[in-house]
Parts: structure tokens; C-alpha cells; sequence
């Protein structure tokens, strides 16, 4: 995949969390936090003319949801360094597909930015057919942020390591069971992905979201998931699942005291992530993506910011557009491989 670079040359779920509506308000106050403390200095407008009237960061989820609340921080952040007001706009629907599309067909002018994420630019092009063609229809700004999979059990599940869960399932082929948050959801291609680096045979048992697909784990009716720490970890930490181990390959901050499971059960290269990121139709001028990067890397440098994405489980990862570029080509290119050696496809597809 070769998004649109700096110029007009062209070129990986939104993150589910449980107790949406508690984790909304905590979530706003965070944001609040995050426009009054940033404390950093605006950007003198003599540097060029862009942006001179307001900005407009459109997110393809509903509000309160993680990428949202990411979503928002980031734009009550430029907002501050750039001097000019930058709107949130929730355009949800179609797993994320619809506010992405409004983006990749807006003016390449720099005032309609995309609040981008896994599922709608990762995963759903590879699996149906979407309004835009992700090789073609996007600048890459920044990556911003990663929530790892954490591979959770039950409390009652016999294996007290990921080393011991891995032999276990390994040695009863087809008896175990795993969740997902549905067919084609990133989760579900993070879990095929392990599974498959292992030699793993369980059965899928696939959801219509994480909350009901983490609710049978929890009850102990499925066996095992991979879901994101923004999912998982309130329920790690208290002691209603079991964290085996995270799916970044250096583990995380966000998941303390949980191994990456690279190391724990010797997968070199296992890196995987519900990843969140700026994004601009295509064509966005060089001048332009240069002025928002820079802006980009002053804030994610507020304290207040890193503490919101802790909060909601995203370790802050920030990549500006080329190497940004690369991790969504080895992302497409390791869900591709999940993709076909599963023959997964969603229905009606």
C-alpha cells in the first residue's frame, strides 16, 4: 500500500471499549485537560498563510469511542499550535467507512483532516469493496498511536503463562475456543495472526463486538481472546481476566507487568496494533503536511495528552508520514497473508 506522500504523488477498529458511557466523561475531562495545559506557544501566522480560517478533523466513530476521544485531543491540541480552531466532526457508520470516505473526497486543501484507525484504512479494503481505494485516495500525516491486543483468558483457564497456553492449545487441536468482535475485525485478523504463528488450531467463535465477545470469556464460556488493552485491561486489573501477554513486540506501557508475546513464546517480529493516526485526502501540498507534522510532534508532547491516551489504553507511538508509511505497508502486508492463508471472508462478499 503506497498512500499519497508529501506532494501530489500517491501512494492499519476503531478501538472498542467497555463502559462506554463512564469512560466518556472521564474522557472529556481528560480533553479539557489536554486544550487548557498544553502550554504550548501558537504559531506565529507570519509563517505562511495555512491555515488562515478553521480546521475540521472529521471521526468516523461515534462519540466517546476511543478514536473520538483521541480524535478530539488532537484537534484541541492543534487548535492551540496552529492558532486556529480545529472541529471534531462524528460522521460514524459502516465500521468507519463513511467518515473515511468524506475525507478521501474533500478538497486536498488541508482543512478537512481524517481521525484515521485500523479497521476503515487497515482491514475493511481487504476484505470488501470501500468508496475509496486506500493506494490512491490519502496523504499519511502521522501515526499517532497503538493500543495492543492483549491475549486474555478466563481466571479459571489452567495455563498461568503464555508459554503454558501455547502448549496447551497446541496439544489439543480444535478443543479450544477464541472470540472475536466479528469476522474481518482487526481483532479477529490479530488473533488468525497468532495462531497462526504458532501452529495454534482453536475454533473461532466470532462476535458483533468486543463487549459480548469479552462477556463469554469472562463467564468462561470461550476460552480465550485477543482484544485491545482499551477493551481488556479494566478487566486484568481487576482480576476478572487473566493477561497472557500483548501483541507489540516490545510490549507496552499501558499493559504493565503483561509480556510481549514476541518474547514470551518466541515469535520474533509479532508487532501488531490497533493503531490511530492524522490522515488528509490525497494531494495534500508538501508546505502543508510538513506544517501539520511539526504541529503534530509539539503535541504530542503535552503531558496531559499522554495521560488521555494511558487512560484509554494507547501507548503514544508517534511516526511522521514516512515511517508511517512503512508500518501501514507491513501491517497490510501481514493481514493480506492472515487474509488468504484463512480464507476469510465476510458474508455477502
Amino acid at each position: 500500500m503506497t498512500i499519497a506522500k508529501k506532494s501530489s504523488e500517491t501512494t492499519a477498529t476503531g478501538v472498542t471499549q467497555p463502559n462506554r458511557a463512564r469512560r466518556s466523561l472521564v474522557g472529556a475531562a481528560a480533553i479539557s485537560a489536554v486544550g487548557a495545559g498544553l502550554g504550548l506557544p501558537l504559531v506565529a501566522q507570519a509563517q505562511g498563510a495555512y491555515p488562515n480560517r478553521p480546521l475540521k478533523i472529521v471521526i468516523p466513530w461515534p462519540p466517546g469511542q476511543a478514536t473520538d476521544l483521541v480524535g478530539r485531543a488532537i484537534g484541541m491540541g492543534l487548535t492551540k499550535v496552529l492558532g486556529q480552531t480545529v472541529v471534531a466532526d462524528n460522521k460514524a457508520g459502516a465500521g468507519g467507512t463513511i467518515g473515511t470516505d468524506i475525507v478521501a473526497k474533500a478538497p486536498a486543501d488541508g482543512y478537512t483532516l481524517l481521525a484515521a484507525s485500523a479497521g476503515p484504512v487497515s482491514v475493511a479494503p481487504l476484505l470488501q469493496k470501500t468508496p475509496y481505494d486506500v493506494s490512491k485516495d490519502f496523504t499519511a500525516i502521522a501515526l499517532t498511536g497503538l493500543s495492543p491486543y492483549v491475549l486474555v483468558t478466563n481466571p479459571n483457564f489452567p495455563a498461568k503463562t503464555a508459554a503454558e497456553f501455547v502448549k496447551l492449545v497446541k496439544a489439543n487441536p480444535d478443543k479450544y475456543t477464541f472470540a472475536t468482535s466479528g469476522t474481518g475485525a482487526t481483532a479477529h485478523l490479530v488473533a488468525e495472526a497468532f495462531n497462526a504463528a504458532l501452529g495454534l488450531k482453536a475454533v473461532h467463535v466470532p462476535y458483533k463486538g468486543s463487549s459480548p465477545a469479552l462477556a463469554d470469556v469472562l463467564a468462561g464460556r470461550v476460552d480465550y481472546c485477543l482484544e485491545t488493552a482499551a477493551a481488556t485491561m479494566p478487566f486484568v486489573k481487576d482480576g476478572r481476566l487473566k493477561g497472557l501477554g500483548v501483541s507489540l513486540e516490545k510490549g507496552s506501557i499501558v499493559t504493565p507487568g503483561i509480556p510481549a508475546l514476541a518474547t514470551a513464546v518466541n515469535i520474533p517480529g509479532f508487532n501488531l496494533g490497533a493503531w490511530a493516526g492524522l490522515m488528509g485526502p490525497a494531494g495534500l501540498p508538501a508546505d502543508v503536511v510538513d506544517r501539520l507534522a511539526k504541529a503534530m510532534r509539539q503535541v504530542m508532547q503535552s503531558d496531559e495528552l499522554k495521560e488521555l491516551f494511558m487512560r484509554i489504553g494507547i501507548e503514544i507511538d508517534f511516526r511522521e508520514q514516512a515511517d508511517f508509511l512503512k508500518y501501514l505497508e507491513a501491517t497490510r502486508v501481514q493481514f493480506t497473508d492472515v487474509i488468504k492463508r484463512n480464507n476469510i471472508k465476510l458474508e455477502g462478499t
